[in-house]
């Protein structure tokens, strides 16, 4: 008889991961606690409702990373992209769905396949270890009692509660001619920091364009989350003091433009946010700005006139681990190797990158369950990319939650012109991914 696994969670993750097992022939129990438990955010009992929006952003494959992993998704024969590309509305290039169509197409065909076993129950703490192989998928509103427990078991500073994003832009759009390299006072590597300088009068420009903005509201289930000192919003600190970002993000001290061979009034510095330098975190600039405001007032730093962003910035509740420390490349937790977690609670951003974890973890835990190794995705495609920025790529240190985007794929091989770019990475992951799934 072949032992179940059981997965915990039953949004777009676990749904995900679920029918992957189940369709591999092996028995699965999903336990979800909608339904004797609900939640701040979620409204039914659904299984992979979707509760902030009705769209999985950009359908096309050829330019575009969200369509590639789409496509990736389809090729491994995806409940979510499946029901998704059924309950379909119009929305141009991008894939925008009805929510109750789609979550009522997923509730029906799991609660109908014959390996699948849906327990509405709520977890209050780590599974028992007589589950021998278990899959987390519990997302941004995990419960208190099994939080505290992965916060017992991991570390104080290895779960957030508080997502506090700052932006973060594709290294090529930064304009190496203003910006410079340079740590402050010259600590650590010369290459540590991209400094992007102000004089009085850009900085005063730059605080009343943040100041007059339009802000994002909170939802209403975020509404009681307090803003604390290591995550306020930038222009909550202009608010409390035109100059109160001079002498916090903003400091130049100890920085010297080499253009002028002074210090500037002010500096934005930019940190290395992935492993190949293809992503900069702009360094405390995190914000409740709405995206378009975000993008018409942080290319007025000079050295970002033309910044392209690989995520715009945010605050809000979440739960999610600090996955490249916690975690191996399967997606195991390496404290108890028997749990692994899937979908936003690893530090994913977005519905189809959630389902994207969530099919990848199924997809090694069906290896394992059969005795094979499991093998993860090459780097070079859209799902592999995604899983190495979660398992390893980031900066542990800063690790926040990211969307999948070609920043995180790694270089070409040989150097192509920039618009054959997005091509070539494409054709390329798609070669890889078929190599990987006559082996994975």
């Amino acid at each position: 008889m072949t032992l179940p696994i059981h997965i915990i969670g039953g949004g777009l993750a676990g749904s995900e991961a679920a029918w992957q097992i189940a369709q591999a022939g092996i028995p699965v129990i999903l336990h979800e606690m909608r339904g004797p438990h609900g939640t701040d955010a979620h409204k039914t009992d659904g299984l992979a409702e979707l509760v902030c929006s009705n769209s999985f952003r950009s359908d096309d494959p050829d330019n575009n990373a969200v369509g590639l992993i789409h496509q990736e998704m389809r090729a491994m024969g995806s409940i979510i992209m499946r029901e998704a590309d059924k309950a379909r509305v119009p929305a141009g290039s991008a894939l925008a769905v009805d929510r109750d169509v789609f979550s009522d197409g997923v509730t029906a065909t799991l609660a109908a396949h014959p390996n699948v076993t849906i327990v509405r129950e709520m977890i209050a703490g780590l599974p028992p270890e007589d589950w021998d192989s278990v899959i987390i998928a519990t997302g941004p509103l995990t419960a208190t009692p099994l939080a505290e427990a992965i916060r017992d078991l991991t570390g104080q500073d290895a779960l957030a509660f508080f997502d506090a994003i700052a932006p973060v832009i594709h290294f090529e759009s930064i304009n190496l001619e203003t910006a410079w390299f340079q740590s402050r006072w010259d600590k650590g590597g010369a290459k540590d920091y991209l400094n992007c300088p102000m004089d009085k009068e850009q900085y005063e420009a730059f605080i009343d364009a943040m100041l007059a903005a339009e802000m994002a509201s909170f939802k209403e289930w975020e509404a009681n989350t307090p803003y604390f000192d290591g995550c306020m919003p930038i222009e909550v600190m202009a608010e409390r003091g035109r100059n109160t970002p001079r002498f916090g993000p903003m400091k130049p001290v100890g920085l010297t433009n080499p253009a002028t061979g002074r210090r500037a009034w002010a500096v934005v510095q930019l940190r290395q946010d992935n492993a190949l330098g293809s992503l900069w975190n702009m360094v405390g600039f995190q914000t409740k700005m709405k995206h378009a405001e975000q993008v018409r007032v942080f290319r007025m730093i000079p050295g970002l006139e033309n910044a392209q962003f690989a995520r715009l910035g945010g605050l809000h509740r979440n739960t999610f681990i600090k996955s490249p420390v916690l975690l191996d490349e399967t997606l195991r937790l390496k404290l108890r190797p028997g749990i692994r977690f899937a979908g936003q609670i690893t530090g994913c951003e977005g519905y189809v990158e959630s389902a994207a974890v969530g099919l990848m973890a199924a997809r090694f835990a069906i290896a394992e369950r059969q005795g094979r190794e499991p093998v993860p995705p090459p780097a070079t495609t859209a799902l592999g990319a995604l899983l190495h920025h979660i398992t390893g790529g980031a900066e542990a240190s800063t690790f926040q939650p990211m969307n999948v985007n070609f920043g995180l794929f790694p270089a070409l091989e040989t150097a192509v012109k920039k618009d054959q770019r997005k091509p070539a990475l494409v054709t390329r992951a798609r070669a890889d991914l078929a190599d990987w799934m006559k082996v994975a």
